[in-house]
């Protein structure tokens, strides 16, 4: 243990980077109306743009088919009118678990009906994938099967090497101000963040057990009215970790991202976890920071993307 506490407080002193990613645009958590989600959108992006980040959002197009789609369109459209990226996170946000291969591959290319006509009349091109619920298949077939699919049509799957269960905070946080309660919203927002704090320097200190050095970081966030009323906090966490903001194609850069994932089965694994299968080597799971109890018990009927830290 003392150790491991001379490890974090280098890593405290040393400089990184990370690039941001959002899943489950336009906005994750119960979006009832595009009004509400320009609201979150709204302040998420202003927060980016105020500390001069650039982040790729990862889009389920399912989200659009309401009958203000045009202004739920529209949403999309701001982030990259902000200067940002989109990518692919399948249509309706289904597990390659639980689908057959080809009922996935159509899923993921109905992603692409509205989101690439929106990226080319930017001169930009539709290139990343993220996984929903970081789940890559059972058998080593069908994620070769699948993965030759992505390659073929210009994608690049964006890996998660950093994450902090923000799931689990955002749906009480919008249960909190549903009801007005901004007293609980507040002390949800304070744990999140204290959580926050902690969960970045456990992954710093893992990534350099992993590599012997501090790799550049793919950080995984949900399109949140938590994380848009949480972004000068986040960026303060990230300063004093100092970790600097860089889009996702220049963190990936990072030798680490050339690493073979092997990793097979129904798991939701973060990166670290799967290099650590190839590399043989161990990640200290036994000091990795908890949700809090009294988030983690909340039964709020939200589906809930796989935690890779749920289960130790």
């Amino acid at each position: 243990m003392a150790a491991f506490c001379v490890a974090l407080a280098s890593s405290a002193a040393s400089a990184g980077r990370v690039a941001l990613t959002f899943d489950d645009l336009p906005v994750f958590g119960k979006f009832a109306s595009a009004a509400e989600g320009a609201d979150v959108t709204n302040r998420l992006l202003a927060g980016l743009a105020r500390h001069h980040w650039k982040a790729t959002g990862f889009v389920n197009e399912i989200q659009l088919d309401a009958a203000d789609r045009p202004q739920r369109i529209a949403l999309l459209q701001q982030w990259l009118d902000a200067g940002m990226d989109l990518g692919n996170h399948t249509y309706s946000h289904l597990s390659l678990t639980t689908m057959p291969v080809d009922a996935y591959i159509a899923d993921v290319a109905r992603g692409e009906t509205v989101t690439a006509p929106l990226l080319a009349a930017q001169g930009m091109r539709e290139r990343w994938f993220r996984y929903p619920y970081l789940e890559t298949g059972t058998t080593a077939s069908t994620r070769d099967v699948f993965e030759a699919w992505l390659k073929q049509h210009g994608y690049r799957v964006a890996p998660v090497t950093m994450e902090n269960s923000d799931w689990q905070f955002s749906a009480p946080y919008d249960d909190a101000v549903a009801r007005g309660d901004l007293e609980r919203a507040a002390r949800i927002q304070r744990s999140y963040l204290d959580f926050t704090r902690r969960i970045v320097t456990w992954y710093i200190h893992a990534g350099r057990a992993l590599f012997g050095r501090e790799p550049a970081f793919v950080f995984l966030l949900h399109a949140s009215r938590l994380n848009a009323a949480s972004v000068d906090g986040l960026a303060a966490i990230l300063g004093d970790a100092r970790l600097r903001v860089v889009p996702l194609d220049q963190a990936m850069r990072d030798p680490a991202y050339l690493t073979a994932d092997r990793y097979v089965g129904p798991d939701g694994n973060e990166w670290l976890e799967r290099w650590a299968l190839t590399l043989h080597r161990d990640l200290p799971f036994e000091s990795i920071p908890k949700v809090p109890q009294w988030i983690a018990t909340m039964d709020l009927h939200i589906e809930a993307p796989s935690d890779p830290h749920a289960r130790n």
